[in-house]
């Protein structure tokens, strides 16, 4: 056998602060990244409460004066990415402090990036090489703080934005996106409903699931996946159950931040799916992972039963193999009180044929285990929608 299958490039994220109460060392974390004036973004939903005003306070007691940006959306557009940048600009911010869930991570990613750029966004999608298109000396830093246990943003080199004028959503792209620092309270996460705790965690390990079916040769982020699914299946439901058992909210936390290390490996089908659905309907990008799961699992059964079979003793799952694995999910699934198909949350079949051509151009599509065609790739999808009887309640 020769090297070829064994050659690769990888990539290891920033440098994380973790543990209840490190949110308050953000000020110090700010001075460390050479950040004089933050701009702080976050959604409007989070800009009043007290954790973020408590950070504000901190910071501005620091003595480092800090604005605030809060009109980003739950699927965060180019429009309102836009206006922070414009906010960013016209304060002579340096620095940007992403502060919430992966909407708001993502938003304030792409802010800090943008802001002094003097090409318009979608000129960095992540496609070929447009990342070298960017002028290395205008990105200013991110410090992110993440209030959800999901998305794993605060390490991640992407930020998702949707493109209002094709009902899209495309991926931001360069290396020095990455935040330079991420603090990991999770404190923070305590206050976040059970129904918003399962939808991020399902999120973690859709990306802790995918990054590990992905192909290529990996050992350490497959390592990662692993660990960061067994930690998911022992404190998700603790989590959901107890939103104030910081035990759980920390390892959760951990899983998140460990799936967004492991998917720089790939995702797949699942998030090539969810991202147009997303767009076009607006429904939380981890619930429709969670929906979608069992089906892509299904779809690509033939070219990841090894890995599942490992996956499954990993677990400690009854008779290990895909269809152990796909038990499981669909059982925490409905512990988590996360409906069998999609036509359950209101997708309907009308744009099948736009969705299924949206994900076989999605940037996640080209690491699924087996290639997404137009035909296949419907299939999975109607199954999706109309729901399998073998996994239904």
């Amino acid at each position: 056998m020769g090297l070829m299958p064994f050659t690769a490039i990888w990539n290891y994220p920033t440098a994380v602060t973790f543990g209840p109460g490190s949110v308050k060392t953000l000020a110090e974390a700010c001075r460390a990244a050479s950040i004089a004036r933050p701009l702080l973004v976050t959604d409007s939903g989070l800009a009043q409460s007290a954790m973020v005003l408590e950070a504000i306070e901190r910071t501005r007691a620091a003595g480092l004066p800090i604005g605030v940006f809060s009109d980003v959306a739950s699927n965060p557009g180019a429009t309102s990415i836009g206006k922070g940048v414009q906010r960013m600009r016209a304060e002579s911010h340096d620095g940007v402090i992403a502060f919430g869930g992966g909407s708001a991570l993502d938003a304030g990613k792409a802010i800090s990036f943008l802001a002094y750029q003097t090409r318009p966004i979608w000129d960095f999608e992540d496609v070929g090489s447009n990342w070298r298109r960017a002028d290395v000396e205008a990105i200013r830093p991110t410090i992110a703080v993440p209030t959800t246990a999901g998305t794993g943003s605060e390490v991640g080199r992407v930020s998702v934005i949707t493109d209002e004028e094709t009902q899209t959503k495309r991926l931001i792209f360069h290396p020095r996106m990455m935040p330079v620092a991420a603090i990991a309270d999770p404190e923070l996460t305590v206050g976040l409903p059970a129904a918003l705790t399962a939808a991020t965690g399902m999120d973690a390990l859709a990306h802790c699931l995918e990054a590990y079916c992905a192909p290529g040769f990996h050992p350490m982020a497959d390592g990662i996946a692993i660990e960061g699914l067994r930690r998911i299946k022992v404190w998700l439901p603790v989590a959901v159950r107890d939103g104030h058992r910081i035990e759980a909210r920390a390892q959760m936390m951990a899983a998140a931040t460990m799936g967004a290390v492991a998917f720089q490996k790939g995702l797949g089908a699942v998030h090539a799916l969810a991202h147009p659905l997303g767009a076009l309907y607006g429904v939380h990008h981890g619930l429709l992972n969670a929906i979608l799961m069992p089906y892509v699992l299904d779809f690509n059964r033939s070219a990841i039963g090894d890995k599942m079979r490992t996956l499954a003793i990993s677990l400690e799952l009854a008779n290990p193999g895909v269809d152990a694995v796909i038990d499981w999910i669909v059982a925490l699934r409905r512990d988590l009180a996360i409906p069998d198909d999609l036509h359950t949350i209101g997708i309907d079949e009308q744009n099948v044929d736009t969705i299924v051509a949206a994900a076989l151009r999605d940037p996640t599509a080209p690491t699924n285990p087996i290639t997404l065609e137009t035909a296949p790739t419907r299939v999975l999808l109607l199954n999706a929608l109309r729901g399998d009887g073998r996994w239904r309640r």
